[in-house]
């Protein structure tokens, strides 16, 4: 498997939309698709291939020097449970860290609607450090939004807050 930084194109989106396309039990709501083949010739991205062909996918914005956002992760389906989104998101952190960054979340469908793919999704992300931090009942039409986060580094405390 090899992992390359990809900036945002014409290329970046033909895969995102290929591997969402493989994927409609996430990735069931066309203009949110579209969306997500548009934002893949903005944002930075992350492309695993293996013997040569698209495996996963990964989007991110970065908010802030300190903060950045998972926008959209997609494995194809014969990939699933191999390491590919673990290798990207590791990738990821590894990447904004070594740039200073110390927060990064992620949206996903919350669990107040049940939901076993989406619950696999929540248990992945939590695996790899992420925690719960809220449920968003009005962010998304109809659709829960489970915000969580992981701090990429330890901050701490100023001394100068707790008087240290």
């Amino acid at each position: 498997m090899d992992i390359s930084a990809v900036d945002g194109s014409d290329e970046l989106a033909r895969v995102t939309e290929k591997l969402i396309e493989q994927l409609p039990a996430w990735f069931g709501i066309p203009e949110a698709n579209a969306e997500y083949v548009n934002a893949a010739r903005e944002l930075p991205g992350l492309l695993a291939r293996t013997d040569g062909e698209p495996a996963g996918v990964l989007l991110y914005r970065q908010h802030f020097p300190q903060a950045a956002e998972i926008h959209l992760m997609a494995v194809a389906p014969n990939w699933h449970r191999q390491g590919i989104g673990a290798a990207l998101v590791r990738r990821l952190v590894s990447d904004l860290h070594g740039g200073g960054c110390q927060l990064l979340q992620v949206k996903t469908l919350g669990p107040s609607r049940p939901n076993a793919g989406y619950g696999a999704t929540r248990a992945f992300y939590r695996a790899m450090g992420f925690l719960p931090l809220e449920e968003l009942m009005d962010l998304w039409d109809d659709n829960p939004c489970l915000l969580m986060v992981m701090p990429l580094r330890p901050s701490g405390l100023r001394k100068d807050v707790v008087g240290g």
